[in-house]
């Protein structure tokens, strides 16, 4: 059985939403918080995680990182808020 993938978003001190995939959100996380991650996260200090979804393979989480990518900062945020809403519903 495949690991599933996750989509995370999470917001920088400057007020911007970085976007990436991974297996493990917390040790993604942290390596962004380290320095260790992304390009963009490396100059755009991460402020917190926003949230994440589960996402049964490596593709389908490309297709909706790609998908969110596209959209406006604002319906980015929106986003986020939804997927927060989503895992304290599940907590």
């Amino acid at each position: 059985m495949n690991k599933p993938w996750f989509l995370y978003m999470i917001e920088c001190a400057d007020g911007s939403i970085y976007t990436g995939i991974t297996v493990d959100v917390e040790a993604r996380y942290k390596a962004h918080c380290q320095g260790t991650g992304a390009r963009y996260t490396r100059s755009h200090t991460p402020f917190r995680l926003l949230g994440h979804e589960s996402h049964p393979d490596r593709s389908s989480a490309a297709k909706a990182e790609y998908r969110i990518k596209q959209l406006t900062a604002s319906e980015k945020r929106s986003y986020a808020n939804a997927l927060a809403n989503n895992q304290k519903n599940q907590d």
